[in-house]
């Protein structure tokens, strides 16, 4: 039987990512959390893990030997990269760093995939949209700069080392469970709140024109294990829809779904210092690697997150 390690899964992506394998994968799974984070997951091998720490990582996949490595362990939101990016520096660029030198010292080759992101293309051309796979990356923001380094890290390791090293871009991926701050997450509990008589009737919020390549996280885990299966190493494939959405048009399918009447009013706190104007995918490559199709729409994920929230606020 095959085995998986996912590293870095008590984020939004891992519990998604561990309920697929179990239901579309004959495979053992461990995963690993940081000390202070909680996890029950009946039927994974839960393990503590500090990226930042070279030796631990080194004990654990002599321990557990896995047949695949999902590398989620990141700070992944571009909004603290801003106010912190050293620690986004440290665990996007160091700590994927000490992951991929600890894969190199074993006596076999796991099969590895690492999760980038789409803002790692930054200011993409108008006639560069949909953004393929080896455009120019002109990354915007301190996360995107991470990323970007953590591929082409990945890419050198793989050849340099004949590593089994794979590369995602990863676009906006949202769904249940996400965190709010995150764009979607965050409208949809704000409406929530609104909802339940928690807050007065206005979400705050900050740049509405930009336009973003949304997915499924349900999706986007489906095309992660795919790839893990049929993926080509050395190579970088672009994740998401294929479509990019003005932010307001997601403010508005929120808004028509509220029970309330709702006020939008701008916080100039929730705009960033640099904001990418359009951020979409060309997935070709993925299809054509592994015949991945979306399969869950935009509003259905919306509908999902919202009814999310309105349940967790009567928890």
């Amino acid at each position: 039987m095959k085995r998986a390690l996912i590293i870095g899964a008590a984020g939004f992506v891992g519990s998604y990512l561990i309920d697929h394998i179990q239901k579309h994968c004959v495979w053992s799974i461990v995963v690993t959390k940081m000390p202070q984070e909680t996890m029950e997951c009946p039927g994974v091998d839960i393990c503590d893990l500090d990226i930042l720490a070279p030796e631990a990582i080194e004990r654990l996949l002599e321990e557990q030997r896995p047949d695949y490595i999902f590398h989620l362990a990141a700070q992944s939101s571009v909004a603290v990269s801003w106010k912190n990016p050293g620690l986004t520096v440290d665990v996007n660029v160091k700590g994927s760093l000490n992951v991929l030198d600890a894969v190199r010292k074993l006596d076999y080759k796991p099969r590895v995939l690492l999760i980038g992101s789409g803002e790692e293309y930054g200011h993409v051309r108008e006639n560069e949209v949909p953004v393929q796979e080896d455009n120019v990356l002109r990354p915007g923001n301190i996360y995107a700069a991470t990323k970007a380094c953590q591929n082409m890290i990945g890419a050198i390791y793989a050849q340099a080392y004949g590593m089994d090293v794979m590369m995602v871009r990863a676009f906006n991926h949202v769904g249940p469970n996400q965190s709010p701050i995150f764009v979607v997450a965050d409208f949809c509990k704000q409406t929530a709140e609104i909802e339940a008589g928690l807050k007065e009737p206005v979400i705050k919020v900050g740049n509405l024109s930009a336009r973003r390549d949304f997915s499924d996280v349900r999706d986007v885990v489906r095309a992660y294990v795919e790839l893990m299966e049929k993926g080509k190493a050395g190579e970088t494939y672009n994740v998401g829809s294929g479509n990019a959405v003005e932010i307001r048009k997601i403010l508005d399918m929120i808004l028509c779904r509220s029970k309330k009447e709702i006020r939008v009013e701008v916080e100039p706190s929730r705009m960033r210092p640099v904001d990418v104007p359009v951020i979409e995918a060309d997935i070709s490559k993925l299809k054509t690697c592994t015949g991945w199709e979306q399969k869950i729409t935009l509003e259905e994920t919306i509908q999902d997150t919202l009814e999310y929230w309105r349940q967790k606020l009567k928890e």
